[in-house]
């Protein structure tokens, strides 16, 4: 039984890599930043913490391990990602402490030290710092399609399930895929010591697609019919949508759309074939594994999560804002109940923690947390109107009845948000 440590242990590839190694018998411990969502993916894993961005204790995280399966990355640098320090710098470390121990490092097709995409530098950079341990593989697939969904493979089913019309950029962009359960079966090979050491292999199916077609794939495959209108947008649209992502990185967002997700696509997902012959293609891909309406509601519920947080947070902030700038009228609701000293009070109170979560939930370490406190404040709004102006349940514009919704809306939003 050999003992497995796998970085990155409760990702969409790590957590793949757990379970198939675990099935084969290994003892295996996965290892990450969040004991939380470790025990959510994987409940009764061994687990180790470990945040890759910063300084790690890598003679205790060794202890007892065989094997090392690096399968931790980030796309882009922001508020929660640092790519040098995660994709070379703690790889490095790793490295030192390493001894005889086997490595198993997951990169991607294309990675090099000097490439202008900062994802393929850091990893590239990486990949050459595995090089420098005694016995390692180096494992680059491409994209990888599982019957869990994140990132990019989640934009894709995402696209897939816009109703009518499929708009995308870069649609003729040549991709490459590989089966998530194809993956975890090379990586087994490696940790068992049937994959030479020095081995430097693509991962790919065997023949390219273009994106559009890629996700005409995905619209097949979760029962929609064919989109009326897939037109291809103009760069600078993806580059505008990149922007903004990029921004929203900063605040803790990992949308699959931020720029260097965008040249990745650009430049195509390719690698070569024939290091890895008998890969699945696509179809093979999704025929064994079969949509069914719980993919349907994930690609349609990501779809409206981002519009789902844009309107909750315009929706506090609005109601905050206003509430400022026009006290005296807000307050007067409050005339023969309360004073008109605590009446103001309370309306400005309640402005400034109506805009505080307008703010909190655009970010999102604390997105889900202002969405229950948006319910919370919504109930004690409607506890304290029905005590002092219970009248304004029959107000014909219903302004207690239509912060229901709302209500409804941030708790469905909360939901939607659990990330792993």
């Amino acid at each position: 039984m050999t003992r497995v440590l796998v970085l990155g242990g409760y990702g969409l590839i790590g957590a793949a890599l757990v379970r198939a190694l675990a099935a084969r018998g290994h003892a295996v411990v996965a290892s990450g930043r969040s004991a939380a969502s470790a025990a959510t993916v994987l409940p009764g894993v061994a687990f180790r913490r470990a945040d890759l961005g910063g300084a790690v204790d890598w003679p205790a995280l060794l202890d007892g391990i065989d094997v090392v399966v690096n399968a931790a990355g980030a796309l882009q640098d922001g508020a929660r990602d640092d790519l040098q320090a995660v994709h070379h710098t703690a790889i490095a470390g790793l490295v030192a402490a390493l001894g005889e121990r086997r490595l198993v490092q997951i990169s991607a097709p294309g990675a090099a030290p000097d490439d202008p995409s900062a994802f393929l530098a850091t990893k590239g950079r990486g990949d050459a710092a595995v090089r420098g341990a005694a016995d390692w593989v180096i494992l680059r697939p491409g994209l990888v399609i599982g019957p869990q969904a994140y990132g990019g493979t989640a934009l894709l089913r995402m696209l897939a399930a816009m109703p009518v019309a499929t708009p995308m950029v870069h649609g003729g962009a040549q991709v490459q895929c590989i089966g998530l359960d194809d993956l975890a079966k090379v990586v087994v090979e490696a940790v068992e010591g049937r994959v030479p050491s020095g081995t430097v292999a693509d991962l790919v199916e065997p023949e390219p697609h273009a994106l559009r077609d890629v996700i005409a794939a995905f619209r097949r495959w979760l029962g929609y019919p064919p989109a009326r209108w897939a037109p291809d947008l103009p760069g600078w649209i993806g580059r505008l949508a990149g922007r903004k992502a990029d921004a929203l990185g900063w605040l803790g967002w990992r949308s699959p759309l931020r720029t260097t997700a965008l040249r990745q696509i650009e430049r195509g997902v390719t690698g070569n074939a024939a290091d890895w012959p008998g890969l699945k293609p696509l179809p093979e891909i999704l025929a064994a594994m079969p949509a069914t309406v719980q993919e349907r509601r994930f690609a349609r519920g990501m779809l409206m999560l981002p519009v789902a947080v844009g309107m909750l947070a315009l929706f506090w902030l609005l109601s905050g804002i206003i509430a400022l700038l026009r006290v005296p009228e807000a307050a007067s609701v409050l005339d023969g109940v309360l004073s008109p000293t605590p009446a103001t009070a309370f309306v400005i109170g309640g402005a400034f923690a109506d805009i505080a979560l307008g703010i909190g939930v655009m970010f999102r370490r604390w997105a889900r947390p202002a969405c229950l406190g948006m319910v919370a404040l919504t109930f004690a709004y409607l506890a304290a109107g029905t005590v002092l102006t219970p009248w304004l349940w029959a107000d014909p514009l219903g302004p207690f009845v239509k912060t229901l919704p709302a209500a409804v809306l941030a708790l469905v939003t909360w939901a939607m948000l659990e990330e792993r």
